[in-house]
């Protein structure tokens, strides 16, 4: 029996504003963020998906964005660990154009190859992706035949993508990032998963938000 999982990335944050890294760093959703959760939030109930469960990363930007379908479904959520942002270690809360200058190599690596970087003093992407792979497979081993939803960040979503796609480390720069509260579906079923969708956000009209190009 499987399991379809709608992986939803959080709205814009204040460090997306800010245009700074964050990983583990706690930060809120800004403005434009919370209305975007509120316009998935409207898309997903349309779309009448009947979650049995909705998963969250512990960090507020991603909690804060599951909140909003929470409410309209009257449904709770619940906090996981596994969800969270890459660990960024000592790029954490630095801003993108400073990261080049004092971690040119490594920073550097994350922006030519980044499926073989890894953050100072952080995680490296390929153990983000060993967690998130695992996270997300044990959560939906508890829904057979059900749906989840799974509220996250940006790198957890990419490199599930690029597990679902059996790309190799170093084709995870091909993915692009999935933009802020944009919907993904996977399908897990007897251990695997199947990428169905890729970061959709066409409901989100003019309050779509992106990655500058130094990120």
């Amino acid at each position: 029996m499987s399991t379809t999982v709608y992986l939803i990335r959080h709205g814009e944050s204040e460090a997306n504003n800010l245009t700074m890294f964050a990983g583990h760093i706690d930060v809120e959703l800004t403005a434009q963020g919370k209305k975007q959760a509120d316009v998935t939030a409207e898309y997903l109930e349309k779309q009448n998906f009947r979650p049995s469960a909705i998963y969250s990363s512990d960090l507020t930007r991603a909690y804060s964005t599951a909140e909003s379908i929470a409410k309209r479904l009257n449904m709770p959520i619940v906090k996981n660990e596994g969800l969270r942002e890459i660990n960024a270690g000592e790029w954490e809360g630095v801003k993108f154009d400073e990261l080049i200058k004092k971690f040119k190599g490594s920073y550097g690596v994350w922006l030519e190859n980044i499926g073989r970087s890894h953050c100072d003093g952080g995680e490296s992407v390929a153990e983000l992706q060993k967690r998130v792979v695992s996270t997300v497979a044990t959560l939906a081993d508890k829904h057979k035949n059900e749906v989840i939803f799974v509220f996250t960040h940006a790198t957890p979503i990419r490199v599930l993508a690029a597990h679902c796609m059996n790309k190799s480390l170093d084709e995870v720069k091909d993915i692009p990032w999935a933009t802020n509260a944009s919907v993904s579906k996977f399908i897990y079923d007897n251990g695997g998963f199947e990428l169905v969708e890729y970061g959709r956000d066409d409901f989100m009209g003019e309050l779509i938000t992106k990655f500058a190009s130094n990120v």
